[in-house]
């Protein structure tokens, strides 16, 4: 048994398909093939159930596949800590960002990334949250930028800004004559909200349960930007958190954004990593970055608030 042919199981376990995790593998099919094979004879256990268009792992195939991916992240933890005690601040990172935040953050802190640590290696990873979980603890990933609270005991949480909600109206809406508005003026307002399985749901049914406002019934929107269209449409009103509404975003002149006075609805983005991660001292450093966002992008767009009124 050797640390490739555990990497071909994972790879079989997570494509179900020969073709597709050779690829994956940067090897041919029947080397892939033939090596599953020589696996399940040393073993003595078939791990694979193959079928004309489809490949399922078994029972004992999963539970091996699973081992497998915290030995191979333990040997890729102990080449971390070789590398990061040479050149602590180069290498790589995997980091993942759920969707509703990743495409509205990275321009304004890349570049920052960049400047401060020049040999490091970012790879973003764009998943809802529970898969950014799963990728986390199974050592897919080194870190994750989620929305707080995360309650799991093997990970280390670093909380990094707090990004309010606005409200977004359609330009014909009556609540469009005004700038703000306090939470229990959305009594009675049906918002629109995304699909199952996004954070941002959550967090608007949240603010739903506290104002007296309910969803939408027959739409929920597979992304942020369909959402946005939605309300420039004219078809209703949403959630927006800030930094989606943030140069370079285009302000919409269909669109008008109201802030809420006094305690604000928001959500709370924080790093977090396995707490074992060999680049622990590091990704606090890096989670200080995150941290140093200009307070400004966290603040109601005024421009485009006036832009909205004119």
């Amino acid at each position: 048994m050797n640390l490739r042919d555990l990497k071909y199981l994972v790879a079989l376990a997570d494509h179900k398909h020969f073709g597709r995790a050779a690829a994956a593998s940067f090897v041919s099919q029947p080397t892939l093939s033939t090596q599953i094979k020589k696996l399940e004879d040393e073993l003595g256990v078939s791990l694979v159930e193959r079928a004309p268009r489809r490949v399922m792992l078994t029972p004992v195939g999963r539970d091996i596949a699973e081992r497998a991916r915290k030995v191979i992240a333990d040997v890729e933890q102990m080449a971390e800590i070789a590398r990061r005690s040479q050149d602590p601040e180069a290498g790589t990172v995997r980091l993942g960002l759920f969707p509703t935040l990743g495409p509205y953050l990275l321009p304004h802190i890349v570049p920052r990334l960049r400047q401060r640590f020049p040999r490091l290696e970012l790879l973003l990873v764009e998943e809802k949250t529970d898969q950014i979980l799963a990728r986390l603890r199974d050592g897919r990933l080194d870190a994750g930028l989620l929305a707080l609270p995360i309650h799991d005991d093997q990970l280390h949480v670093e909380p990094l800004f707090d990004e309010p909600f606005l409200l977004a109206v359609p330009q014909q809406h009556p609540m469009a004559m005004q700038d703000s508005l306090d939470l229990h003026e959305l009594d009675d307002q049906h918002l629109l909200l995304l699909e199952e399985g996004h954070c941002l749901r959550d967090q608007a049914l949240d603010v739903c349960r506290m104002s007296g406002a309910d969803e939408r019934d027959g739409f929920r929107a597979t992304s942020l930007e369909t959402l946005r269209q939605m309300v420039a449409a004219g078809v209703g009103i949403t959630l927006l958190p800030v930094l989606a509404v943030q140069p370079p975003v285009p302000a919409s002149p269909d669109m008008h954004l109201l802030s809420f006075r006094g305690d604000a609805p928001h959500r709370q983005i924080g790093m977090v990593w396995r707490r074992s991660s060999a680049m622990g001292d590091f990704l606090v450093q890096l989670a200080n970055q995150f941290r140093e966002l200009p307070a400004q992008l966290l603040q109601p767009p005024r421009p485009a608030l006036r832009e909205a009124r004119a």
